[in-house]
């Protein structure tokens, strides 16, 4: 049956603040962690969000962080390929005096959700789910998705939103005192590995010297620049 430490075991749901600590009779406060479940793939979410709703715990408020590319409605960012983010951060900050309507309207996408759980309507659901509604509420799914992280018991995300500090960061996790399941962990040491790992080309290198060649030479800062230069050199 239910624990009796999540909102399932009472019948209705609890409120959490951003701390996720609850009141206690006594008035002091106790914290209760989140779980989050680490999957390798988007697809692996959808699976286990799947047999989430089958379950006792299918009422339980959770969330699912992903990327603009799953989640992105906007009609010309989520078409535009490669550089989602850089245009959505264009939007955000109201470049060319051009910004987002539906990142206006994320209040929409979680009222909905508070709504469902004030009325014990609340269900396991999946990306699509998110983004189908967003489009109907004409409300930003990546932003309410990380704003129902808040109140979020269970938070489903990809490996590296764990394990890469900048993403980390970037959304906010702090996994300090949570309950962290990573499925199918042989796949952490690939994904580690990604995280901290990156290309570069030759011609990116040759035209990284050639500017570290000038800051050396105009006297800029030339104890930080000629290990950088004596670097890019070795590894052409």
């Amino acid at each position: 049956g239910p624990c009796t430490k999540c909102s399932c075991s009472s019948g209705k749901e609890t409120s959490k603040d951003k701390s996720n600590k609850k009141k206690k009779e006594n008035g002091e406060q106790t914290f209760i962690p989140k779980i989050f479940f680490g999957t390798r793939t988007h697809k692996q979410i959808t699976q286990i969000t799947r047999e989430l709703k089958r379950t006792a715990y299918s009422s339980v408020p959770m969330t699912i962080l992903s990327s603009r590319d799953y989640t992105c409605i906007h009609p010309v960012v989520s078409n535009s390929g490669s550089n989602r983010n850089e245009m959505c951060v264009e939007l955000l900050e109201g470049k060319n005096g051009k910004s987002c309507l539906y990142y206006h309207g994320v209040h929409k996408l979680s009222e909905h959700h508070a709504l469902k759980s004030a009325h014990m309507m609340y269900q396991a659901w999946d990306i699509e789910d998110l983004v189908s509604l967003g489009k109907k509420l004409r409300a930003c799914a990546y932003f309410a998705a990380r704003e129902l992280m808040v109140g979020a018991d269970i938070v489903f995300c990809p490996y590296n939103y764990l394990l890469d500090p900048q993403i980390r960061e970037s959304m906010e996790i702090n996994l300090k005192g949570q309950v962290v399941i990573l499925d199918e962990a042989h796949n952490i040491e690939d994904c580690a590995r990604e995280s901290v790992s990156f290309g570069v080309t030759e011609n990116q290198l040759r035209a990284a010297r050639e500017e570290l060649d000038l800051m050396v030479n105009s006297n800029i800062r030339q104890k930080d620049h000629e290990p950088l230069r004596a670097v890019c050199c070795s590894l052409i």
